[in-house]
């Protein structure tokens, strides 16, 4: 059984940050990737960033220069720094794990966090 849970989200002003963590537990074996996605009301679920396990990144074009991905490999946790927040940026974000155990390559999903830009 894999678990993540995430915390950090919450109710923020335009041009404000927040900081959002994900922690990984559990039969993980070996993580190839972590990272968030978000869902806005009535849209699909969308990549923000995600990093892998040889440290590269990659995130969505809309929060290029405003979000920044990190992972501590010991304590196998994700976060995303979110600075420069705007309103379109609300939405729930879901953390991603990719592990590969016993040869599968398995993907994981915690369950999610509001973060709303509002003034």
């Amino acid at each position: 059984q894999v678990q993540l849970v995430e915390s950090g989200g919450g109710l923020v002003q335009p041009g404000g940050s927040l900081r959002l963590s994900c922690a990984a537990s559990g039969n993980i074996g070996s993580i190839s990737a972590m990272g968030w996605y978000r869902q806005a009301s009535g849209k699909e679920r969308e990549l923000v960033a995600v990093i892998t396990s040889g440290s590269s990144t990659n995130y969505a074009d809309s929060v290029k220069d405003r979000f920044t991905i990190s992972r501590d490999s010991a304590k196998n946790t994700v976060s995303l720094q979110m600075d420069s927040l705007k309103p379109e940026d609300t939405a729930v974000y879901y953390c991603y794990l990719r592990c590969r155990r016993s040869g599968f390559l398995n993907a994981y999903w915690g369950q999610g966090t509001q973060v709303t830009v509002s003034s």
